[in-house]
């Protein structure tokens, strides 16, 4: 095998995303033969070297788990968490060392993605890869025509608008309206923000889709095992 990058060689073997471990190897965590590998421009032979992550050796995983989580409000979407909090990894029973591709707020629900393959992790929250992220909000409101055009075409958050996006009004219910939003960014609290440029509240936030992957009918808290097709089309997801 020819030589390969160290971050990509730890998202190979379920570290963490290939960004995450980019961190990793600048906090000096990682070793290659014995020797700290604290550059990110380091390479190594897969098949000859040995590289250990807090003095644990780390390979590739024999085979790839692709689990979907409805994570429900109240977990953190994260590996741990410093204030104890629940994860979505304490809701997972796998053999399997999986991380979260991607985040959903504390105070958000919906699908998530579990795995241990860094490859299609980079892929699908890569900003070139532009990868359709849709999620269903409830409003306290009713917004008006131009509400949703400035949603549609852009509202300003950090200093630069959001990018143009597919919004729509759902149902009216008696908590407010429901509204289909469907991004190919992920700014932080992205929805929420926008909703309150135009002077609206979020009550609830769902995301149904990932690229080809739907939530269906996955209770809040229940999780599954990702098909090799669901796999095949997310891996072919293209901008």
């Amino acid at each position: 095998m020819s030589r390969e990058r160290l971050q990509k060689y730890l998202a190979r073997c379920g570290v963490a995303s290939r960004r995450a471990s980019e961190q990793i190897i600048v906090g000096g965590r990682v070793r290659v033969n014995g020797q700290t590998a604290a550059e990110l421009g380091t390479s190594i032979d897969p098949e000859r070297d040995r590289v250990e992550l807090d003095g644990r050796a780390v390979r590739p995983p024999r085979t790839l788990t692709y689990v979907a989580l409805n994570k429900p409000i109240g977990v953190v979407s994260t590996a741990s968490d410093p204030q104890g909090r629940r994860t979505v990894l304490d809701l997972v029973d796998v053999d399997a060392r999986l991380f979260p591709v991607g985040r959903l707020d504390y105070d958000s629900e919906g699908l998530l993605l579990l795995t241990d393959d860094g490859d299609l992790a980079m892929h699908l929250t890569h900003p070139r890869h532009t990868v359709e992220k849709e999620y269903e909000a409830l409003l306290t409101a009713d917004p008006s025509e131009a509400a949703l055009s400035r949603l549609r075409t852009g509202v300003p958050l950090d200093g630069s608008l959001t990018a143009p996006a597919h919004v729509e009004r759902l149902a009216t219910v008696p908590d407010g309206v429901w509204v289909r939003f469907v991004l190919r960014e992920g700014r932080n609290r992205q929805i929420r923000r926008m909703v309150a440029a135009v002077d609206l509240d979020v009550v609830r936030l769902v995301r149904v889709r990932i690229g080809t992957l739907r939530l269906g009918d996955l209770a809040p808290g229940a999780w599954r095992n990702l098909r090799s097709t669901e796999v095949a089309a997310l891996r072919g997801t293209r901008s």
